[in-house]
């Protein structure tokens, strides 16, 4: 199996994602330079989840952005549509709910879960908008919306150094540690030709969400972006969406 392609087809990304799932994690922290863990706690902040809520955690993999929930008494559903990723996950943490399942055809029933969050898989998903919806479909009335993706540095000279990271150190690093190198080409061409972080909160907005804010994360590498469900489980408006509240640009805490 070599890389996916940019037009995201299911079964090609599940595949890639299936024979990197071993060493996944560990090749994460690598070449993040360990800013990975710090981002998560970001996401986890955000959603702010309480003993007796359910929070579904969409494009988990193995788990490792699940298990703070599970250890902090939430019901948390880990789903992924790689079994592969899935069976590792499992296999460490037998606690925790492991759901196969297509981010815009989702295997829940409406209404059932007090936050939904998505940590660096939206990007990877063939039809974003479709799983945005679904997001908003299977939580509850006045339910949260986490999304973590990379996304644009915010200072154009971080811009630069970041992209030549991308394209040229991140693949020959990959090679050395993983064993679909060429799965992290994919990665990096997914990064380049994701939307920024204004249109990204456009389309939270456009699928439906309301109160659309994100936070730059390490100079905006990554941004998070918070929603809200309407109350009413209404649809999305045909307006154009409000302009999205941002936060600073500064390093995770």
């Amino acid at each position: 199996m070599k890389r996916a392609s940019l037009d995201k087809r299911p079964d090609e990304v599940a595949a890639m994602f299936d024979h990197v799932a071993p060493k996944y994690d560990l090749v994460n922290d690598v070449l993040s330079m360990g800013q990975t863990r710090r981002w998560r706690r970001v996401v986890v902040e955000a959603v702010d989840a309480r003993p007796g809520q359910k929070v579904l955690d969409l494009a988990a993999g193995t788990g490792t952005s699940s298990e703070p929930y599970a250890d902090a008494g939430v019901h948390v559903v880990a789903c992924d549509f790689s079994l592969g990723m899935l069976r590792v996950g499992k296999r460490r943490r037998p606690d925790i709910d492991f759901v196969a399942g297509d981010a815009t055809a989702l295997p829940f029933a409406d209404n059932s879960f007090d936050a939904v969050t998505i940590s660096f898989g939206l990007r990877n998903v063939q039809d974003p908008q479709q799983a945005l919806a679904e997001m908003l479909r299977v939580a509850k009335p006045g339910g949260r919306l986490v999304v973590a993706e990379f996304s644009t540095p915010v200072l154009p000279v971080w811009r630069t150094v970041y992209t030549e990271y991308l394209m040229r150190a991140l693949p020959a690093i990959a090679g050395r540690i993983s064993s679909n190198p060429d799965s992290y080409v994919y990665l990096a061409e997914s990064i380049r030709a994701w939307p920024n972080q204004d249109q990204l909160a456009a389309r939270i907005a456009a699928a439906g969400w309301q109160e659309v804010a994100y936070r730059n994360l390490s100079g905006g590498i990554v941004a998070v972006h918070r929603a809200r469900k309407p109350v009413s489980g209404g649809v999305a408006d045909t307006a154009a969406p409000a302009e999205p509240r941002r936060r600073g640009s500064g390093a995770a805490r």
